[in-house]
C-alpha cells in the first residue's frame, strides 16, 4: 500500500492550503488512446488557453491575483533563485501569445485543468514510486534530477517538495518535475496533484478536481481509485493498495 501524507512542516507555512488529489489507475498507453479521443483533449487544451486570458487582468504576471498568491508563496520556504510556481509559467506562455502545446495525453489533460482554472496541476507515476510520497519542508540533499536534465540537483535545506524513499519528486512545491516518477507514455497509475493557497478559491479547487478527474475517465479510460482534497484535518490518503 501505498500512501500521500502532507506533513506537519507544511501545515505549519499554510495552514489554510488544501491539495485536491485524483488517482487514476488502469490508463491507456499514448498509443492506445484513440483518435477521436486525443482531438478532444487538443480541443480541451485550446479551449483553456483562450480561457486562461480570464485570470490575467494585468500585462505584468506577478500582478494577477492567481499568480501574486505563488509569489508569496514562494517566500515562505527555501528556493532555488528564479523558482516559480507551475501555473504561472504556463500563463506567462499564454501573455505572450505563445499558447501551451501539445505534449502527451496525460500531460495535456493536466494542463487542460490548469490553464482553464489557473491552479498548478502537476502529475506522477505511481509506479516509479518508492514508498510513499510526502509533501513537507526537507533538510536538504534529497536526490533530483528534473526533466531534460543531464545532471543531478540535490534539494536544499528549508525547501518544500514532494519526495519519496529514494529522493525528491517535484522540486520547490510545483516548480520542477524530475525525470524519476514523471509521467510518461505507458504509465498506468497516475497520481495527479492541484494545489490552492488561497481560501476563497475551494470552490475553484473543487471544480477542477472534479473536471480532471472526469476527464482522465473519459478519454484516457482510467479508473477513478480516489478523488479528494486533502486538508490540515485529513492529510494523508492512500493512493495505491
Amino acid at each position: 500500500m501505498k500512501r500521500f501524507v502532507v506533513e506537519d512542516s507544511f501545515w505549519e507555512l499554510f495552514p489554510q492550503a488544501r491539495i485536491g488529489i485524483v488517482v487514476a489507475h488502469g490508463m491507456r498507453p499514448a498509443d492506445q488512446v484513440s483518435e477521436e479521443d486525443a482531438k478532444a483533449i487538443r480541443h480541451a487544451l485550446a479551449a483553456a488557453n483562450a480561457a486562461a486570458d480570464q485570470h490575467l487582468t494585468s500585462n505584468t504576471i506577478s500582478q494577477n491575483q492567481v499568480v501574486s498568491v505563488w509569489r508569496d508563496a514562494y517566500q515562505r520556504f527555501k528556493t532555488k533563485k528564479g523558482a516559480r510556481c507551475s501555473v504561472e509559467n504556463l500563463l506567462k506562455r499564454v501573455l505572450k501569445g505563445n499558447p501551451v502545446g501539445s505534449i502527451t495525453p496525460s500531460v495535456d489533460v493536466y494542463n487542460t485543468i490548469s490553464l482553464k482554472h489557473a491552479l498548478p496541476v502537476g502529475g506522477e507515476d505511481i509506479d516509479a514510486m518508492q514508498g510513499d510520497i510526502r509533501l513537507g519542508i526537507t533538510g536538504g540533499g534529497d536526490a533530483f534530477r528534473a526533466l531534460g536534465e543531464d545532471e543531478d540537483a540535490p534539494t536544499l535545506e528549508g525547501e518544500l517538495c514532494y519526495r519519496d524513499d529514494a529522493g525528491a519528486i517535484c522540486r520547490c512545491w510545483n516548480w520542477r518535475d524530475g525525470q524519476r516518477t514523471a509521467l510518461t507514455d505507458d504509465t498506468d497509475k497516475a497520481f495527479l496533484i492541484i494545489e490552492s493557497v488561497d481560501p476563497a478559491r475551494s470552490d475553484d479547487l473543487q471544480a477542477a478536481v472534479d473536471e480532471l478527474a472526469d476527464l482522465v475517465e473519459q478519454h484516457l479510460g482510467a479508473s477513478i481509485f480516489a478523488a479528494r482534497i486533502v486538508t490540515r484535518d485529513d492529510p494523508s490518503m492512500v493512493i495505491d493498495d
